[in-house]
């Protein structure tokens, strides 16, 4: 019997590799673009790994998450997207019908924790001054000031971006999620010394201002929409 839309989709054939807490995160980051997400629940048991379960606030908003990244390349693998066959928790707590069970505790526990990690998210991301020592950049790469004097100035289009206002707890394979949809990707570079800001490099000028369009204002959380522009070189 084909399971009726609800507000849960059920993702598998996920990347296992990938530590629980870095898994939510990603998946939180790949699916809140289609509204909001009350919850994600992933679990690294040997029978779920693998496996989640991405919680949206209406139907509609899970509809076009599930049709929309159905076999997308999670990590080169294609995820497998269908609707969920039971409430989740965060939608029976919100509906008033919640009723705990043993059998939903380790669901429980893993949603606590995933609700602890967003709020830690939302306190917005440090200023990161009298930070010691970042990556050392690579060459070719803008520098970090020069970066930064990116967020004043409208610089000449070229094939790196700055991107702005991240969460602290942001990582290279979270942004490379988002930022690799768009043709010519190569590779996300963060600065230690400075939480918040990452540059992203394309092929060219023409496709690091297509990712720039596609994702300028995106909210990795609700307290932090990614401000994109053109790094100076």
């Amino acid at each position: 019997m084909d399971i009726p839309p609800n507000q849960t989709i059920y993702v598998n054939n996920l990347y296992e590799k990938l530590s629980k807490e870095e898994m939510k995160k990603c998946l939180y980051a790949m699916f809140s673009q289609f509204g909001r997400v009350l919850d994600v629940v992933a679990m690294k048991t040997y029978r779920l790994r693998g496996q989640a379960w991405v919680v949206f606030t209406d139907t509609a908003a899970a509809t076009n998450a599930l049709r929309t990244m159905q076999g997308f390349p999670f990590f080169d693998k294609p995820i497998r997207i269908t609707y969920a066959k039971t409430k989740s928790d965060a939608v029976a707590k919100v509906d008033g019908t919640y009723k705990p069970d043993k059998k939903s505790r380790a669901q429980k526990n893993a949603a606590a924790r995933g609700r602890k990690w967003s709020r830690r998210t939302r306190q917005g991301f440090r200023d990161g001054q009298g930070g010691r020592n970042g990556h050392p950049m690579r060459r070719g790469w803008p520098s970090m000031q020069a970066g930064v004097s990116a967020a004043g100035a409208a610089n000449a289009p070229n094939k790196i971006l700055f991107v702005q206002n991240l969460p602290e707890t942001s990582n290279e394979a979270m942004l490379g999620m988002l930022f690799q949809q768009f043709p010519g990707f190569r590779e996300v570079r963060m600065v230690e010394a400075r939480p918040g800001i990452a540059f992203v490099e394309y092929e060219n000028e023409m496709q690091s201002g297509t990712a720039m369009q596609g994702l300028q204002g995106f909210k990795i959380t609700p307290a932090n929409a990614m401000n994109i522009t053109f790094a100076k070189q």
